[in-house]
């Protein structure tokens, strides 16, 4: 069973690249745990017809067994029906839905009745900045049991910006936007009742120093991964992920759960109100491949 820990960094590729099997089957870049090929907005509408022709060749000859998790981005219900037709969809790992609203879950969740393959649910329109309806939004979610297909909610924070009129600043991270608010809110709304979030992408590629400040204010918000728009982010992304082994000895302690409060490496350790991270750092060290004591 797939978790959304196992997304690590997930590199967006546009369905037109041409270079798309080879990543598709883990070639190109080796290291890459999960991708996501977009028809939506990495795709202008004149190419849409290509994008699909290159994605159905794709699919027909990618390799059923991979260490990719490997999702599709669709345009709109529509495109995702024809994806739906192609020969060796089942080879995907799930769908990503942009521009979510609760009016069209329906028409997206319906067509996937049956199949076996998960869902990511982008969080990127107006309504986002509407507590109320993005209550209404994780209320429908759990009252048809979407939430089981679904990975992780994804913050789209170049959409988000960009209704209201601004561009991400080369200098400084998106919490010093008015997104920061946003951000949080999204996570108090959802994240409490079992959702999964990740990451907006971060677009300035030569400013490394900022993706590693973001990076840690993602985590510090919950975040369990982040997209990245070119490969070079991938390693830096996944190395503020990977758990240090003084946390996976501190999680041990706290499942454990032989002392109610303790002190190890100079903080408190407070079983009834740490489990959940705990189980959250095992989970993740798994993943990274940590050792685990014992």
């Amino acid at each position: 069973m797939l978790n959304a820990q196992q997304l690590r960094a997930s590199l967006y590729v546009p369905a037109t690249h041409k270079d798309l099997l080879t990543i598709a089957n883990g070639h190109k870049w080796p290291a890459l745990r999960s991708v996501i090929f977009c028809t939506e907005d990495a795709v202008v509408p004149r190419e849409l017809e290509f994008a699909l022709e290159n994605l159905a060749v794709c699919l027909m000859e990618m390799s059923i067994e991979s260490r990719l998790l490997r999702f599709v981005r669709v345009r709109n219900p529509a495109v995702m029906a024809q994806v739906l037709a192609m020969p060796g969809v089942d080879k995907l790992d799930g769908f990503v839905f942009p521009k979510v609203t609760q009016n069209k879950l329906d028409e997206y969740f319906n067509p996937l009745v049956g199949s076996k393959l998960l869902t990511m649910v982008t969080l990127e329109t107006v309504e986002v900045f509407d507590t109320q309806k993005m209550i209404a939004l994780r209320e429908h979610l759990l009252a048809n049991n979407y939430q089981e297909r679904i990975l992780a909610l994804r913050i789209g924070g170049n959409d988000l910006l960009s209704i209201l009129g601004i561009r991400r600043p080369r200098k400084m991270t998106i919490y010093r936007t008015p997104l920061g608010h946003t951000i949080a809110q999204i996570v108090t709304i959802f994240k409490p009742y079992g959702f999964n979030l990740t990451a907006p992408v971060f677009e300035h590629i030569e400013r490394p120093d900022i993706l590693e400040a973001e990076i840690l204010e993602d985590i510090a918000h919950g975040l369990c991964g982040k997209t990245a728009i070119h490969p070079a982010q991938v390693p830096l992304i996944e190395s503020h992920y990977r758990i240090s082994p003084s946390d996976v000895e501190a999680a041990c302690h706290i499942l454990e759960g032989k002392r109610a409060v303790f002190k190890f490496n100079g903080s408190m350790c407070e079983v009834a109100t740490h489990h959940a991270w705990a189980r959250n750092v095992i989970e993740l060290a798994q993943v990274y491949d940590n050792t685990l004591p014992g």
